[in-house]
């Protein structure tokens, strides 16, 4: 496999990288924790100008024709810079309208999501536990929706739903406003405060129907899987290097604590975390961009090892500054926060484990390569 993003996509990267520079996006982020809103508006907003929201959208629906490679390299980017801003879920609302919606549908959304005026929210979850078909309850009948969907990502500031339901026999993906009556939202307190998650019950709201069933939420979340591996991905680069930083600026017994063994070793385990995990997340990105029947596994593994290294890097970076890296003042437990979180937005690490391992035993002769048998 021969991978690399293209000099078009490396610019996206840097210009997106720039803008949350220059936005201070991390204090913008703390404004949003200590204050009353429920994200950063204003990054949200440039974002749009920029064309960034809407990067994978059909340029017949205001948006810029790109591709998931594209939104790859922007969240990335976001989770480097702790965006507080509801990009993953619109994004993923977006493809799933523009797969799965009817021609008015799509007229109707994708050109105010690509505007920056319209967040999406994806309710599949229905309390502790990974999403499995036989957990959804929440069900539509007579085109209204029932039931209760906890925690939601985005749920309380979003205001178009795609919603995971009981249809008859069968799952179906349906398409909600928020804004119906019978629409009941409760802020749901998490250990990061800079990103919105809700709990959604539903009493006779009109739904719509989209073409997709559960085969198709579970290839949106593996879709969905690897842009959020990337995100984290960047919150963990961005944690290694806040690390290494101090390790050079803090002086003990007469010299920078980055020159003791312990520290190194410390530094040495989270690089190779990160590199792990760009490794997995670049044959992601790849799965993505080819369409490859290994779409699954290139995804649980991306997953798997983000998650794994944004964790790993955050503590470890909140170790390496000591007992100052636990105040407030510090950003390591911004970094931690939002590690803990995006652990647990798609599935916990278990669902992607077991995922992994029941794809590999499918495939003839590869675990035992794997063990040497």
């Amino acid at each position: 496999m021969q991978f690399e993003f293209s000099d078009e996509q490396l610019q996206i990267r840097d210009g997106v990288r720039r803008l949350l520079t220059d936005h201070d996006s991390i204090r913008a982020t703390r404004t949003v924790m200590d204050g009353p809103e429920s994200f950063d508006r204003a990054l949200w907003h440039r974002l749009a100008e920029l064309g960034l929201i809407g990067v994978a959208i059909p340029e017949d629906y205001g948006g810029a024709g790109a591709g998931q490679l594209e939104v790859c390299v922007i969240a990335e980017e976001l989770g480097r810079g702790l965006a507080a801003v509801p990009f993953a879920s619109t994004v993923l609302g977006a493809d799933l309208l523009a797969r799965h919606g009817t021609e008015t549908q799509r007229q109707r959304y994708l050109p105010g999501i690509a505007a920056g005026e319209t967040i999406v929210c994806i309710a599949f979850a229905e309390g502790r536990g990974n999403p499995h078909e036989s957990r959804v309850g929440a069900r539509m009948a007579g085109g209204l929706i029932n039931g209760l969907k906890t925690p939601v990502l985005d749920g309380g500031i979003a205001d178009v739903a795609i919603l995971v339901a009981k249809n008859g026999d069968g799952v179906a993906l349906t398409l909600l406003d928020l804004a119906e009556a019978g629409v009941k939202r409760s802020r749901l307190e998490t250990i990061d405060p800079s990103r919105d998650q809700a709990s959604l019950s539903f009493r006779d709201v009109p739904a719509e129907p989209l073409t997709g069933g559960w085969a198709d939420f579970l290839a949106a979340m593996e879709r969905a899987a690897i842009i959020g591996a990337f995100e984290q991905l960047g919150g963990a680069e961005a944690a290694l290097e806040m690390a290494r930083g101090y390790a050079l600026e803090r002086h003990a017994f007469g010299r920078p604590i980055g020159s003791f063994q312990a520290i190194k070793h410390k530094l040495a385990d989270m690089y190779v975390a990160t590199a792990l995990a760009r490794s997995n997340c670049y044959y992601g990105a790849w799965a993505l961009a080819t369409g490859t029947p290994d779409l699954a596994e290139a995804a649980a593994l991306a997953r798997i090892s983000a998650t794994e290294a944004f964790q790993f890097c955050a503590k470890e970076n909140i170790q390496i500054h000591g007992g100052f890296g636990f105040t407030w003042e510090l950003d390591c437990h911004l970094y931690y926060r939002r590690s803990n979180l995006l652990a647990l937005t798609l599935g916990g690490l278990s669902h992607w484990q077991e995922k992994l391992i029941t794809r590999l035993a499918a495939a003839p002769g590869v675990l035992e390569t794997a063990v040497g048998f």
